[in-house]
């Protein structure tokens, strides 16, 4: 019988986990607790040169001594690359990848050339310099050894889809705000997959129905809804949160040692009190 929710907590070993991270993995196990439903972990390891094992280890730890259980198996990315390329090859027949051979800096320096571009939730909207290469030079390229990403033509994808919209359980019924991202990196030469294309695929495949994680990635969940319905995936109920920031309003990160938990652990605090400090006693 499947559970009626099940929530996630999707952290990257490339850091100890702080306060931050204890804020968003309790509250999504308490979402799931409370409902009598699932909480699964998932390792988001798809960039080698910055994930570590003894990270990862380190988080199995500290959600421990934080009181919290999970789901067996832990899915970690690296180990699913194919079920990402599975995905892309899916879009790739609906004609609906391309190859981007930009450098950052060619990028930057033909924004600038066009007077600006557009600024949206990632930054710089992608001007689609390589949109309309031909495919023999495109194809010429790749064998050449030249670096490139794999681009997702926003434009054709909407047209499959139409307008979108989503549930929200705390900000209510949300639609696509596709246009402030443009075409959108799903994957590189050098790592198979990226993070709006993973998570939508693991999310799918791991029976996620409730997504929880912080309001910063609210708008990124427009891209992930349209890549649901070009891959005909159920769509999950979200609930974006608060993101929890320091007393100068700086939210926390992993490069500050005295907020992680590992830290703080050794300075005497317990569970207990990481519960307090963060406003999930209960």
């Amino acid at each position: 019988m499947k559970s009626a929710i099940v929530t996630r907590f999707a952290p990257s070993p490339t850091g100890y986990l702080h306060l931050g991270h204890a804020y968003a993995a309790i509250f999504a196990e308490t979402q799931a607790r409370l409902a009598g439903g699932l909480f699964i972990l998932r390792i988001e390891d798809i960039d080698v040169s910055r994930c570590k094992a003894e990270f990862e280890e380190a988080i199995y730890e500290d959600l421990r001594w934080l009181g919290l259980n999970w789901e067996s198996p832990v899915r970690r990315q690296s180990a699913h690359l194919s079920d990402y390329g599975s995905a892309l090859e899916r879009l790739k027949k609906l004609s609906l990848i391309y190859p981007c051979f930009c450098t950052r800096g060619e990028i930057k320096a033909e924004i600038e050339r066009a007077g600006g571009a557009p600024h949206g939730p990632e930054g710089p909207i992608y001007p689609g310099t390589c949109k309309h290469l031909p495919n023999d030079e495109r194809d010429n390229r790749i064998n050449n050894g030249i670096s490139y990403a794999l681009r997702l033509d926003l434009a054709k994808a909407t047209e499959i889809t139409g307008d979108l919209s989503w549930q929200d359980q705390t900000l209510g019924n949300q639609k696509t705000k596709l246009h402030e991202f443009g075409d959108i990196v799903l994957a590189r030469k050098d790592i198979a997959t990226s993070y709006h294309l993973s998570v939508t695929v693991d999310d799918a495949l791991q029976g996620v129905t409730l997504v929880t994680r912080g309001e910063d990635l609210a708008d990124a969940t427009g891209i992930h809804r349209l890549l649901q319905s070009l891959l005909e995936y159920d769509v999950p109920q979200y609930m974006h949160h608060k993101i929890l920031t320091n007393d100068d309003g700086k939210r926390f990160a992993k490069r500050d040692q005295s907020v992680t938990l590992r830290s703080l652990r050794a300075a005497g605090k317990t569970p207990t009190d990481i519960r307090a400090m963060i406003g999930l006693s209960s």
